[in-house]
């Protein structure tokens, strides 16, 4: 797909009407993506990607605000920022990517329970007509229409200082979310507001870093101690490679435990990467190796095995292992190395640091 096709593609997600239009672009989008899949270089293939997965959500919110006016509710009654977390916020989605989506507020002194109630229901609308695009919900339940994602500016700072205050393994993993959050439709200093809080508060609880590095470090490299690559033994999954929890997120977890410590505001993993390394954080030598690792990583994350069940598009994150090459899994183990070294570094240097 060619810059202009991009364009013209875009621009009709833009103006799309209907909901069932989006989900119609969206499959166009699939066909088109998965054919450049092993032509395009990743890293421009994964931004085309994610360029258009936003121009959808930004489409379905516009449409849903719309829905909400028909049905008599009028328009957004204050300012308000939407939000995607996950491989959303860091632009990593893939073909097939769930929902991990919330919102901040303006305060509304006097009106809060209405304006609240807007909001739900407003997000209600949105991750439903999304499930009809093509996106399951987040299993997790992180999403803009739980009340708990769905709060207003005075009400996120209360949150984020009672998980802060009270770092146990669940109000980690939740600010973990926040690190990876990314406005993708609204009012963007209500977003910036919400990250000033959270590493403010970063800051001023240093032992905070001590439970992050924990949960960082929970999802170990899927690469044995004499270099072999640690398959699944057992299911339907037997001889497949976890991909995305053995590979791909230990090096995302890394790198964002380096990005939280040096205040660094960028959420995708290799723009982590580049600004970690111009602060001097990160050797050029690492950097590029660490870079290359990780575009390998995510050309396999695209290359998971897609299903197709009841109109959503969806897959483990695991992929069989006779689906690699000789050069593919020499080039897995090399990227599994470097995660390996990557993991052991951060670790170093943040227990280091709190010694």
């Amino acid at each position: 797909m060619n810059d202009g096709m991009r364009s013209q593609l875009i621009n009709r997600i833009s103006s799309a009407d209907e909901i069932d239009e989006l989900r119609s672009l969206r499959d166009l989008i699939h066909k088109q993506m998965e054919a450049l899949l092993h032509i395009r270089p990743v890293e421009q293939l994964n931004n085309e990607l994610n360029e258009t997965h936003d121009a959808v959500i930004r489409r379905a919110i516009e449409l849903s605000e719309n829905e909400m006016a028909r049905q008599g509710r009028g328009s957004p009654p204050v300012p308000y920022a939407y939000l995607l977390f996950g491989s959303g916020g860091r632009k990593e989605q893939t073909l097939s990517s769930d929902q991990d989506s919330g919102i901040i507020y303006m305060d509304a002194v006097g009106r809060e329970e209405n304006v609240k109630a807007y909001f739900l229901e407003l997000c209600k609308q949105i991750v439903q007509n999304l499930i009809k695009i093509g996106y399951p919900p987040c299993e997790g339940k992180v999403l803009s229409d739980n009340p708990d994602w769905c709060q207003s500016v005075t009400e996120w700072e209360a949150k984020l200082d009672g998980w802060f205050r009270e770092p146990a393994w669940e109000a980690v993993r939740y600010l973990l979310i926040i690190a990876d959050a990314r406005c993708v439709y609204g009012d963007e200093a209500l977003f910036r507001h919400l990250k000033d809080m959270f590493y403010i508060d970063t800051l001023n609880h240093p032992v905070i870093l001590k439970r992050m590095i924990e949960n960082t470090m929970r999802h170990k490299v899927l690469v044995g101690v004499f270099g072999q690559l640690l398959k699944e033994r057992y299911g339907e999954d037997a001889g497949s490679l976890d991909i995305k929890y053995g590979a791909y997120i230990p090096m995302v977890n890394s790198i964002r435990m380096m990005a939280i410590q040096a205040n660094i505001r960028e959420t995708s993993t290799l723009d982590r990467m580049r600004k970690l390394e111009e602060l001097g954080l990160l050797q050029m030598e690492d950097k590029e190796s660490y870079e290359q690792a990780f575009r390998f990583l995510l050309r396999l994350r695209l290359m998971t095995t897609e299903q197709y069940e009841d109109g959503i598009y969806a897959n483990n994150g695991k992929l069989h292992s006779s689906k690699l090459s000789k050069e593919m899994t020499d080039e897995l183990k090399s990227s599994l190395k470097a995660g390996k070294k990557l993991q052991r570094a951060v670790y170093k240097q943040v227990m280091g640091k709190l010694m």
